[in-house]
């Protein structure tokens, strides 16, 4: 169960904070390996598999799920994490619990439920994982959520930094409310680990929205060659092999960028962890800047592909189609539920206590948050097409 070499800033499984509810040991795994083990088999995880980023799941079969890149941001992370001597499992844990908040048709389906919600305490995919994970998941007799180590759901809550400053939005109560009962130490820095999930994701996100805007057609490989980072990696492969086709050379660029990108974050990570001393998991909380970072150089070529990928993916006009129709179906369907919660399933409808209208209001947004993109269109069929009244 022990991770030889391990750095002195590497959080330790035997030192762990422990679990809001305690519990015994396990004889075989580490607390943060049975934490990962917790996130994969929870229901949340396996509904990844049915929800999407840019494109609706239904669009085909090659683009990425969110379970699909959840397992690439985790497979990166642990190779960050191996190479900076941190504790693999924590840093798995944390990649693969990331997107578990995360509601049906992408970032339309936040926007509509931040939306819908804005009077009623708001929506944040975050906060949205932090209530999977600490409350929404019921698989256990003892206590509600998944009752995760101390330093997971401080990763959770903290990967992109500190949070105290958040606190006074509506949809961050619940966590002020909860670290009441628990110190999560918002103020601070997460882990190593956390931020290396944090990182990881990035690194994810950036490259198969490149895959997957190609093979959606959406831009050309030749479209790419003047933007930075991708452009010079892409030149390089076709000097490599000029003989492969483009499926091939749109593959060996994307695990090059990978790669290329992967060099940047460890040098610079150990440059920063150098200059400021890092010598305890105590002293990268307390630190006065994140440690996982990319360089000057690179944050300033990832800018420019994200302004690409914004302007030629994600206001594309056919994700734009796809982002129209997915938000009024899920307005479509939150409004009916807000109004009537009795055609909610019963188990949801008893959430939704008719003299509470925040609570109403959050039972229906956990009830469409929890949805698969299948799943949404189902059941705005169901409700809305009298045709399908036989599937009630």
């Amino acid at each position: 169960m022990s991770q030889p070499d391990r750095a002195p800033y590497a959080e330790r499984p035997d030192a762990t904070r422990g679990r809001r509810f305690p519990e015994g040991a396990s004889r075989t795994r580490t607390p943060f390996a049975r934490d990962r083990d917790r996130i994969i088999h929870c229901t949340a995880f396996r509904r990844l598999k049915g929800k999407t980023q840019v494109f609706v799941a239904h669009e085909g079969d090659h683009y990425r799920t969110r379970l699909t890149h959840s397992l690439e941001v985790a497979q990166i992370a642990r190779s960050l994490a191996h190479a900076l001597r941190l504790d693999l499992d924590l840093a798995e844990t944390v990649a693969l619990a990331h997107d578990l908040g995360h509601p049906p048709f992408g970032h339309a389906g936040e926007d509509e439920l931040q939306a819908r919600m804005a009077d009623w305490g708001g929506f944040d995919h975050n906060v949205q994982t932090f209530r999977v994970v600490t409350k929404l998941e019921n698989r256990y007799p003892a206590f509600d959520g998944l009752n995760l180590s101390w330093e997971t759901v401080e990763g959770v809550i903290k990967h992109n930094g500190p949070v105290a400053h958040r606190l006074d939005e509506p949809a961050w109560r619940a966590i002020a409310e909860y670290a009441e009962g628990w110190d999560l130490r918002l103020d601070t820095f997460a882990s190593l680990e956390a931020q290396v999930a944090a990182i990881a994701d990035d690194i994810a996100y950036n490259n198969h929205d490149v895959d997957d805007g190609v093979q959606a057609g959406l831009f050309t490989l030749d479209d790419l060659a003047e933007v930075p980072l991708i452009g010079p990696v892409l030149a390089q492969v076709r000097r490599d092999w000029p003989d492969i086709d483009a499926r091939m050379t749109r593959l060996e660029a994307v695990r090059r960028m990978i790669g290329v990108m992967i060099d940047d974050v460890l040098a610079e990570t150990a440059r920063r962890i150098a200059e400021h001393k890092i010598t305890s998991p105590e002293a990268v909380r307390a630190a006065p800047r994140t440690l996982v970072q990319f360089s000057d150089a690179m944050m300033a070529d990832l800018s420019v592909l994200r302004t690409f990928l914004h302007q030629r993916m994600y206001r594309h006009y056919r994700v734009n189609r796809m982002r129209s129709q997915a938000r009024r179906r899920l307005a479509e369907m939150f409004d009916l539920f807000l109004a009537d919660p009795g055609v909610l399933p019963p188990e949801w409808a008893a959430r939704a206590v008719a003299d509470d209208p925040v609570r109403k209001a959050r039972a229906v947004c956990d009830y469409i948050a929890g949805m698969t993109d299948g799943f949404a269109i189902e059941e705005h069929g169901r409700l809305f097409r009298l045709d399908l009244h036989r599937d009630l």
